[in-house]
């Protein structure tokens, strides 16, 4: 099926399997933080708890003594149902942050549990408040009520901790608002109040306190849930589920996202329009543009090219690509975190983005934004150290006609990077081809032996300067590792200032580094092993559960 037609496919409402991670309508992260919130909760009502039942027998001395209950021991026959309780109510609490932070409970399902820390939290706070009051009567029944109960500060705030869906908040809510009542009937039962206490009268009090937070806590769940299932619609993209952000551009956003019905993981980057300027025309054959390059770039079968698994614009008019999630690291992160490398790693790198390059050149596609935030070494299966080029989305066609309002490229803005931008481009020259890729990797393969920038400006002007008009100093110069002097005349003939002067193609560059002198080759072991040192297993998140794919944001990241 055509990649349009797909598109086209996309846009057609079709029944969807619910996500195990989407059982009650809300956004992955957002159940995600609501259960990092109900931990939270946990813990401080635990701690609450504590201090304000059991702190003054522990910690304080004589003075409050005035102000505790007539039997002062913790289990007296009096206050011992009270303090089990008690110590069940602080147990609960840590035992709720406990299972959020290391339960590996889902987040749904914890939620779910959540409502049942909310009944016994709930029946805690009444036991302690509410047990034995009454133990005689007549007597001024509004002087022993304690005002609003505390429970309904409880059963407010709970939707906003944890939210769930309308109908389970409000059944527990109701439970909650129901521990008032049911603790002075059992404290009834054990004798501790007085049986001539009208329990009419006291179903009122609570009809017009708890009972009335109960139908607050429904309204204010209908409300959370609401926003969130809005908040997940808004979040769909083609088939796709957006879960979580990965890093922000200057041309758009970049999500972790999940198929609806495949649960494949994969990355989306949103294109924001605005990039495109105002100009309904220019929006226009930039749509137009896009599908084309999108179709090409899709078409690509290099294993080092990013693939693209499908494309498309949404309602508010935002491009997106869909691309294969990697597990791993972009060049710029890797020599930032470990340094330099050596030069047989080097090459090793440099000839996969070769066949990347050498398939699109043949196919009239340009890159033109080479740089090591755009090239990932990455674990794929029992691989290592394997090679995508990403940003195949931004490229420019040769061969295309058309004016040049149809680039998808910003009104005013450079095309490119910088610090890794041809002289050609740099100097605005309408006829560009490969080669611009060609010199791109030169300034990547000089990042990769150095560590350093090919060249230093003070700003991203004086850097197109640079290229335009500076020789570069050789790696070697500038490098702690041994550098074979065959690659790094490879490297120099990348960086010359005139197109004709480098190797001319993305193939003849890669014999090229494979005639190199390098004393041994980077070899699958020595990969498996650099990997096993520096990126543990443990680190390498397996994307089972939606859930789960912030275990290791660093492998994730996707540059836009």
């Amino acid at each position: 099926m055509p990649l349009k037609s797909l598109h086209k496919a996309a846009r057609t409402p079709t029944p969807a399997l619910v996500s195990r991670a989407s059982l009650s309508g809300l956004p992955a992260d957002l159940l995600q933080e609501a259960s990092r919130r109900l931990g939270w909760a946990g813990l401080i009502y635990a701690a609450t708890f504590f201090l304000a039942y059991f702190g003054s027998y522990f910690f304080f001395a004589g003075g409050v003594r005035e102000f505790l209950p007539p039997e002062p021991t913790l289990f007296g026959p009096e206050r011992m149902i009270q303090t089990v309780v008690a110590m069940i109510s602080v147990a609960v609490g840590i035992a709720v942050f406990l299972m959020s932070r290391f339960g590996r409970i889902r987040p749904t399902v914890l939620l779910d549990l959540g409502l049942g820390f909310e009944v016994i939290g709930a029946f805690g706070i009444a036991m302690s408040s509410m047990w034995g009051v009454f133990p005689e009567w007549p007597r001024s029944f509004t002087d022993e009520l304690p005002g609003i109960p505390w429970e309904c500060i409880w059963i407010v705030i709970f939707p906003f901790l944890a939210p769930n869906t309308p109908i389970k908040m409000l059944v527990a809510s109701i439970a909650a608002a129901s521990m008032g009542p049911l603790t002075v009937m059992l404290s009834k039962a054990a004798g501790l109040t007085s049986p001539d206490v009208p329990m009419g009268l006291l179903f009122g009090a609570y009809l017009f306190s708890t009972y009335l937070c109960a139908a607050i806590a429904f309204v204010i769940a209908r409300t959370v849930y609401g926003f969130g299932k809005r908040l997940s619609r808004a979040r769909e993209v083609g088939s796709y589920q957006l879960v979580k952000p990965l890093g922000v551009g200057g041309m758009g956003e970049v999500w972790l996202a999940r198929h609806r019905m495949l649960a494949r993981p994969a990355a989306v980057k949103l294109i924001r329009p605005e990039t495109l300027g105002a100009d309904q025309e220019v929006r226009r054959l930039a749509v137009e543009r896009f599908e084309r390059e999108a179709q090409a770039t899709a078409a690509l079968d290099s294993f080092h090219s990013i693939k693209l698994y499908d494309f498309g614009i949404t309602e508010e008019g935002a491009f997106y690509y869909v691309m294969e999630l990697l597990k791993g690291l972009d060049l710029e992160t890797l020599v930032q975190r470990f340094g330099p490398v050596p030069a047989a790693r080097a090459a090793h790198i440099l000839r996969q983005v070769c066949h990347s390059l050498g398939e699109a050149h043949q196919c009239g596609i340009i890159h033109r934004d080479i740089k090591p935030a755009n090239i990932y070494v990455c674990r794929m299966g029992p691989d290592y150290d394997v090679v995508k080029v990403l940003d195949f989305g931004l490229v420019k066609t040769m061969g295309t006609v058309g004016p040049p309002s149809a680039e998808l490229t910003a009104e005013g803005v450079a095309t490119g990077t910088p610090a890794f931008m041809a002289p050609e481009m740099a100097l605005g020259k309408a006829e560009i081809d490969g080669r611009v890729d060609i010199y791109g990797l030169g300034c990547v393969g000089y990042w990769l032996l150095t560590g350093e920038r090919v060249f230093k400006g003070e700003n991203a002007m004086a850097k197109i300067v640079a290229h335009v008009h500076e020789k570069p100093i050789p790696p070697s110069e500038r490098a702690e590792l041994a550098i074979p002097g065959s690659l790094e005349q490879v490297i120099m003939a990348c960086l010359e200032k005139e197109p004709d002067a480098r190797p001319q193609s993305a193939g003849e560059l890669d014999s090229l580094l494979a005639e190199c002198a390098i004393e041994s080759a980077w070899t699958a072991t020595e990969a498996r092993e650099w990997w096993q040192l520096h990126q543990p297993e443990a680190e390498l998140a397996k994307i089972d559960e939606v859930g789960e794919a912030d275990q290791a944001p660093q492998l994730l990241t996707v540059r836009c």
